[in-house]
């Protein structure tokens, strides 16, 4: 038996008219975005840049399903916005799984090329910064890292005062009912979300009442497979550099492990982790 596949007659060959899978996606382009600046150039940065680069891909994606998620909530379309949550969750795992391909970068081998990176870090990536403003971790301070950087000055902007994700979640369920306090319904959505004691009981009759809200359920569970794959990426980010540069500071001038610790302590849906020490309990 031939180990050959024969080419069927009508498969498309030329390409001075039509258009072929390159020109489409622009491969000439993003396969020769990779410039290593180790001299000599060591094997392994090749690695680092393509790491970064794909993940760099897979946010931009991460923000256009959450921008579409705002507008889907703020109409109402609960589904839709539940269909892209479930999207950028798999998003999320991908993400985080590449972090094992980084891995089998020894310490040795990023020693070698680690100073060439001058002052460059994953700590200036704004669209992990507009990830974070989508889900309600807002700081107006990461505007003044890209002040040198229209476009992403402009993004993070826009988004500082744009409602996250959790703000039109709340402001969809006062709309249908819930009795969400109108102070969250008014505030500052340039500020970080911070932890609301008055949200709990509407999310407690949510959860105690699944049959009667399911929809409102579903969605409150969707948003802590959100959180929950954040954080593992987070967590497999900090175990990735410890492995690699142990406790060395961040290229960027973060303390870097350390700092990447504090970050585990962040949550974006407080009130939706507080609930479930409230269900079941007699009142």
């Amino acid at each position: 038996m031939s180990a050959v596949r024969p080419i069927e007659d009508g498969i498309v060959k030329d390409f001075k008219v039509n258009l072929s899978y390159g020109a489409y996606l622009h491969l000439d382009e993003i396969l020769n975005a990779q410039h290593p600046v180790s001299v000599p150039e060591h094997h392994d940065e090749l690695l680092f840049i393509l790491q970064h680069q794909t993940s760099e891909l897979w946010l931009k994606l991460v923000i256009h399903e959450l921008r579409a998620v705002l507008a889907h909530l703020a109409k109402d379309e609960l589904r839709p916005a539940l269909k892209g949550l479930a999207r950028v969750k798999h998003i999320q795992r991908t993400l985080t799984e590449q972090w094992s391909v980084l891995a089998t970068l020894t310490p040795t081998e990023y020693a070698q090329f680690r100073s060439f990176l001058g002052t460059s870090s994953g700590f200036q990536s704004y669209q992990y910064r507009a990830v974070e403003f989508l889900l309600g971790n807002k700081d107006r301070r990461m505007l003044q890292i890209f002040h040198d950087q229209p476009e992403a000055h402009a993004l993070l902007d826009d988004l500082l005062g744009t409602p996250s994700v959790y703000d039109e979640f709340l402001r969809y369920l006062a709309r249908h009912g819930h009795p969400v306090p109108a102070a969250v319904l008014d505030r500052d959505v340039t500020e970080a979300w911070s932890f609301t004691e008055e949200l709990v009981p509407v999310f407690t009759t949510i959860y105690e009442k699944a049959e009667q809200h399911w929809e409102a359920y579903e969605a409150c569970e969707e948003l802590v497979d959100l959180e929950e794959n954040f954080q593992l990426w987070r967590f497999r980010h900090l175990k990735t550099v410890e492995r690699t540069i142990g406790f060395k500071r961040g290229t960027g001038g973060s303390s870097g492990v350390n700092f990447l610790k504090a970050a585990l302590d962040l949550t974006f849906f407080p009130e939706l982790y507080a609930v479930r020490t409230e269900i079941g309990v007699p009142r």
